[in-house]
């Protein structure tokens, strides 16, 4: 069959139909090949910055929560986008049921472990800054955070393996391209399992919203109360600056990233779990929500890349010389000079905790200085 066209003659309609069936097609398979290269090459990235960091950086539970999370985004990367492109080339590959079941049990222990992940960072954090006599307690370490990481591994994949034992089904999703559990599930047991993972998800969300709150309300709390105190003549910029080093900064700025862009992908797919139960199927919507939730292993690795310490301490460094440049500018105030101790990179809890201590329970015929709160902090 044949159109006319008027300017350059006689066009095949089929010839043009198939062409743009190729070029769709070509384009269709090379985004889940940039998906993967992406994941893959910024994972391992991530991970060989994770690696040369300093040995007490390393040795830190955050930083073995933060390795445990960028190996867990590989893994899912590794797994997943194989059995997607080989979909995309051919179609009959997500028919095979025990295809199908492993692609949703990707899914579904991929997000879960992510989620689970960053509750424990910010669980970590919220020891540290707010309970840290606890957090010294438990000995919080390299090898609890390791042996948290293999207990959240073994209980998820126990979770997520359940619907393979027949507790729930998976089907493949309209686009063809995935598969994951029914969405409205007719069995009584299917139902539970569904609602059982939507509840477990969305308590490690609001988990981790209400630790990272804390964390940061604890931190503004203390830089209020520093501020108002009189122990020296700096002011509230410097003193802020000295109790707070730029390690314990970039863990919060890591964290705080880290869930922003874990919840901003993860969150869609557990609020269609129950929205599906209460309202009719959208399978554009579940569809939106699961490739949100694949692009999540994507985005994390370069949160660590671009927040590492060197660039880190670079753009520190800029903010303070601009901060300096301004302050040049107006009249000379009186400044004091910031003991090195306090500037070491230690853990938060002995710096801020210590000293707000110190300048809480000193007796009045002592004085807070310089040159003696090392020696009382060891005290």
């Amino acid at each position: 069959m044949e159109s006319q066209n008027f300017m350059h003659g006689p066009v095949s309609t089929n010839g043009t139909q198939v062409q743009c069936q190729h070029a769709n097609a070509t384009l269709a398979i090379a985004l889940p090949i940039f998906m993967f290269a992406g994941g893959a090459i910024g994972n391992l990235i991530a991970i060989i910055v994770l690696s040369v960091s300093r040995q007490e950086r390393k040795s830190s539970a955050f930083y073995t929560l933060v390795c445990g999370l960028a190996v867990t985004d590989l893994l899912g990367t590794c797994l997943a986008s194989p059995v997607t492109i080989a979909d995309y080339l051919d179609e009959a590959v997500m028919c095979n049921p025990r295809v199908c079941e492993f692609d949703s049990f990707l899914l579904l222990f991929f997000g879960l472990t992510g989620l689970s992940i960053i509750c424990a960072m910010a669980a970590e954090r919220y020891l540290a800054i707010c309970c840290p006599y606890t957090y010294q307690r438990w000995r919080v370490d390299r090898r609890l955070a390791q042996k948290f990481l293999f207990f959240i591994y073994i209980s998820d994949i126990l979770l997520c393996s359940l619907p393979m034992m027949g507790m729930s089904k998976s089907n493949l999703q309209p686009c063809g391209q995935w598969c994951f559990i029914e969405w409205r599930p007719t069995n009584p047991v299917a139902t539970a399992y569904s609602v059982l993972y939507g509840v477990i998800s969305l308590l490690l969300i609001l988990g981790t919203i209400v630790l990272n709150l804390a964390v940061c309300g604890a931190l503004l709390l203390m830089r209020q109360r520093t501020a108002q105190r009189t122990v020296t003549t700096a002011s509230v910029g410097q003193r802020w600056s000295a109790l707070s080093s730029a390690a314990e900064t970039q863990m919060i700025a890591v964290l705080v990233t880290t869930t922003v862009v874990v919840l901003a992908c993860s969150a869609p797919l557990v609020v269609r779990m129950f929205a599906n139960h209460f309202m009719a199927e959208n399978d554009s919507a579940n569809l939106a929500a699961i490739r949100k939730a694949a692009v999540n292993p994507i985005l994390d690795p370069w949160i660590y890349i671009l927040l590492r310490r060197s660039l880190f301490r670079r753009l520190l460094g800029l903010y303070r010389r601009c901060r300096s440049t301004r302050r040049s500018s107006s009249p000379k105030t009186q400044r004091n000079q910031l003991y090195p101790e306090l500037m070491r990179e230690r853990h938060v809890f002995t710096q801020l905790m210590c000293n707000a201590n110190i300048m809480t329970q000193l007796p009045a015929t002592v004085k807070f200085t310089p040159h003696n709160a090392e020696s009382l902090c060891q005290t």
